[in-house]
């Protein structure tokens, strides 16, 4: 939102039980009024509900919505958010009982996301979660359908004939989602012309703000956008790395997970996510100055679970190793982390190290070979050399005896063509 236009007011509220949920209530408010600033909204106040079981109609109990109530009519609350995942039935009750715009997380961190999206897939990607979002919440009152606009504080036309506006909500999202199947063949037949390149594709993954597009940068020398805040990427950019030895790859940021990321969230963005499913190799983005380190390494690790992607070869990069607390817990966060790498995106300090240990993960894509090469066809020595590398050369009268390990695919290009007559 705009500096120049109002700024809504919001009362937070933090349905929380105790018993099972992960997170400290203090950690879990600290995220929340994170998500709520960065789409421009002021924070008027925030309640933690206790949660014992949740209430079908309202999520928690009636006389806590009544108590909410009074609280959000005394601030003068514009819109009163829930920090949890709540169905149209028990929205629209809580609406009717707080005489307020209602939000809750999903639609929330959908407007995060429609902040941030800025190429043409990413922005299709927030607009059909937005109406697949909103069509179970249709109603004849009205204040549902201002929801279209996608935002908090949006003010929609309201509502005049609820069929018509279902049947043409639906009308879109079938336009929609044959846009993103176009979008998903054009990467289909990208993702083949890297097989082809032999390629290979590495994804960023971590919890937002984790430091995934500084990463990047710094390996790639590129200039992403980075931002101290949650979300700053969610449109996937890919760049090419050269590996020590010379091996070429395609390293890809991708948009950073989230504490209790809503099952819909993720099925809507699966076109972007299917940079992750498609690669070779993760790269787990860890900040290692949180003290929610554990609980962000499980959120992440639940949503590779949820794409079927948490059995690929992974590295696990702890940054930000200038902001820990010591030398000492550096290293017994790299003892305890398998294949890590521990790293400053900030100094510079253990990219090398990362470096080799792509190379290392990278390696069961790779073959030894050895070929004989005529002196006529010296142009396949040049192809050995900035593909991979040659660890012994013997010349003899009539060529050279090459022994190298290179990608599998370009091994066997190689062999087509001293084979061709």
């Amino acid at each position: 939102m705009d500096k120049g236009n109002f700024m809504e007011k919001a009362l937070l509220v933090v349905p929380h039980n105790s018993r099972k949920d992960e997170w400290d209530i203090e950690d879990t408010r600290s995220e929340l009024k994170s998500l709520v600033i960065s789409v421009g909204v002021e924070v008027l106040d925030l309640m933690v509900c206790p949660l014992r079981e949740i209430n079908s109609s309202y999520y928690i109990g009636k006389g806590k919505a009544n108590e909410i109530s009074e609280r959000a009519k005394a601030l003068d609350a514009g819109v009163v958010i829930f920090n949890c995942e709540l169905s149209p039935a028990q929205q629209r009750g809580l609406e009717d009982i707080l005489e307020a715009k209602v939000i809750d997380r999903t639609q929330l961190i959908l407007d995060v996301f429609a902040r941030r999206a800025k190429s043409n897939e990413g922005k299709i990607q927030v607009e059909l979660a937005q109406l697949n979002y909103l069509l179970p919440r249709l109603t004849g009152k009205g204040i549902e359908l201002s929801r279209l606009g996608g935002g908090i504080g949006t003010r929609g036309p309201g509502e005049q004939k609820l069929e018509i506006d279902r049947r043409r909500i639906k009308e879109k999202i079938s336009r929609l989602k044959s846009g993103l199947d176009v979008l998903r063949e054009r990467r289909d037949n990208l993702r083949i012309q890297r097989r082809r390149h032999s390629l290979p594709l590495i994804s960023l993954v971590g919890y937002t703000n984790a430091g995934k597009s500084s990463l990047l940068n710094a390996l790639t020398k590129s200039d992403v956008e980075v931002d101290n805040r949650l979300f700053s990427t969610l449109d996937a950019v890919t760049r090419k790395l050269s590996l020590p030895n010379n091996q070429d790859v395609l390293l890809t940021d991708t948009v950073g997970f989230l504490h209790n990321l809503p099952h819909g969230l993720i099925e809507s963005f699966k076109a972007t996510l299917e940079e992750v499913e498609g690669a070779d190799l993760l790269i787990h983005v860890i900040d290692i100055s949180t003290h929610l380190l554990d609980e962000k390494f499980k959120s992440v690790n639940r949503v590779l679970q949820e794409l079927g992607t948490d059995q690929k070869p992974v590295i696990n990069v702890l940054n930000k190793t200038d902001q820990a607390s010591s030398k000492k817990f550096i290293k017994r966060m790299s003892d305890e982390f398998p294949d890590s790498a521990a790293l400053s995106c900030l100094t510079g300090e253990g990219l090398d190290n990362l470096r080799d240990l792509i190379m290392k993960k990278l390696d069961y894509l790779n073959t030894t070979i050895k070929l004989f090469i005529p002196f006529s066809r010296m142009d396949i020595v040049s192809e050995i050399s900035a593909n991979g590398d040659i660890f012994e050369k013997e010349f003899t009268e009539k060529g050279v005896n090459v022994s190298a390990r290179l990608p599998k695919i370009i091994a066997d290009k190689l062999k087509n063509k001293l084979t061709e007559k």
